[in-house]
């Protein structure tokens, strides 16, 4: 150590010399040392700045890119570390702040200004190092598969807002040649006015907090809240805003704040269970529900899905049947199947069967109530495809062959009339030579 004391000491000498050696050399000129010494002091900078990029950089970069974390999933491609790149920048300032020692019979004032602007210099560019390495680590953090449950972002961004505000209070002593305690130690007077400027960044920063920690949203979420007009993904997770892609293609941005202070659907339990609800209404015909003949009894006994449901009829009938007879009583009207229970025992029974319907959740038939518009008769049951392509053709399916079927059990959709069922009965009516002539007139 004392070695390497001496050589340092050695060094400075030497320097100190040839120094002396040149000023006596431009002593005739004056100003010339002066020159010189500043267009000195500026070469070692580019210089320092030139080997700092074009090989320290490169031979860092390519030990970086062998990190097994330095490489992105998808393309490989190597991360370029910006944040080395700009830290770089602190080299050719700290030469010229601490150069200007050197340089003699410099004013005063200048040599402070230059070395205030330098330092000002050094301290923006370490605070956007600072940011672009917090950018960085957000990066590799979201390439951990349970990245999208717990988001960082939030709170990455309240430390750069943090940093910034330090760097520019440092920014601020240093011009103003004030201690930066003294600036620390004033912003207690002005606190009142920060959180006033700043409420809304500490209540975004309680929201994501209260986010990231409950779930309650995550990217890749499918969500819905009308009051912001958003239906879609949430593609990102920020300190401010959240951001939605909708099925149209747009993009809508919620405040973070609002997903705490008002209510919206989390379409994230559907996925997770695996089954998409069905809840779909066929619009019925009051007039055409009816007892059921004999032998439109038999003819339903055809569908092998009817068979035990008309059989247990019989039974619950004929039980019935007797008990009043024993009483005495006799019945108004004989109990009989309606088309429309039998109907409703079919669709169950189709349900039941149908291999793209989950038969580990709730699947009813029900009615609800008759208005103006028919008597609904309701499908809720659950299909095994969440995806909107999957699900809708399987919903289609079901509603598609139950209006086929209707017929069948001498059911009506109730619907507005249309004017083709009447024209086609006027056209049945006409004499063919009448037809004729009204087809070749058309």
């Amino acid at each position: 150590m004392t070695d390497l004391k001496a050589d340092v000491h050695a060094d400075q000498v030497l320097l100190d010399q040839q120094l002396n050696a040149l000023q006596k050399v431009l002593a005739p000129y004056p100003g010339a040392y002066d020159l010189a010494a500043v267009g000195l002091l500026l070469v070692v900078a580019w210089l320092a700045n030139w080997v700092t990029k074009r090989i320290l950089l490169r031979v860092l970069q390519k030990v970086l890119d062998r990190a097994p974390w330095a490489r992105q999933d998808g393309d490989g491609k190597p991360l370029r570390m910006s944040v080395i790149r700009r830290l770089a920048n602190v080299v050719p300032a700290l030469v010229i702040q601490l150069g200007l020692a050197w340089v003699p019979d410099l004013p005063a004032k200048l040599v402070a200004v230059v070395q205030a602007g330098c330092q000002v210099f050094i301290v923006l560019t370490v605070a956007l190092a600072i940011s672009h390495a917090l950018n960085l680590a957000n990066e590799i953090y979201e390439r951990r598969p349970d990245a999208r449950n717990r988001p960082i972002k939030g709170f990455l961004q309240v430390i750069k807002i943090i940093i910034f505000v330090l760097a520019g209070l440092s920014m601020v002593a240093t011009l103003s040649g004030v201690s930066f305690g003294h600036i620390v130690t004033g912003l207690g007077a002005i606190m009142a006015v920060l959180i006033l400027v700043f409420q809304d960044t500490l209540l975004s920063l309680v929201a994501s907090v209260q986010i990231s920690t409950d779930g309650r949203v995550r990217i890749g979420d499918w969500i819905e809240m009308p009051s912001q007009n958003a239906d879609g993904t949430v593609t990102d997770i920020a300190l401010h805003t959240v951001t939605v892609q909708n099925w149209d293609m747009t993009i809508t941005t919620i405040p973070t704040k609002k997903l705490i202070s008002e209510s919206f659907k989390n379409w994230r339990g559907m996925y997770a269970s695996g089954g998409r609800r069905i809840k779909r209404s066929i619009l019925l015909d009051q007039h055409s529900v009816r007892f059921l003949s004999d032998e439109e009894i038999a003819h339903l006994r055809q569908f092998t899905t009817l068979a035990d449901y008309l059989d247990g009829k019989d039974k619950e009938i004929a039980a019935w049947n007797s008990d009043m007879a024993k009483r005495g009583i006799k019945p108004a009207s004989e109990l009989r199947p309606t088309n429309l229970g039998a109907f409703r025992a079919y669709v169950e029974r189709y349900l039941r069967l149908d291999p793209h319907i989950r038969q580990d959740m709730l699947l009813m038939v029900r009615q609800l109530q008759p208005d103006a518009n028919g008597l609904p008769l309701e499908i809720w049951c659950f299909a095994d495809q969440t995806g909107i392509v999957g699900y809708e053709q399987i919903q289609a399916d079901v509603i598609d062959h139950l209006l086929a079927l209707l017929p069948s059990f001498d059911l009506h959709v109730f619907q507005v009339s249309s004017d083709a069922m009447l024209m086609r009965d006027a056209e049945a009516r006409q004499p063919p030579r009448n037809r004729i002539l009204a087809a070749i007139a058309g």
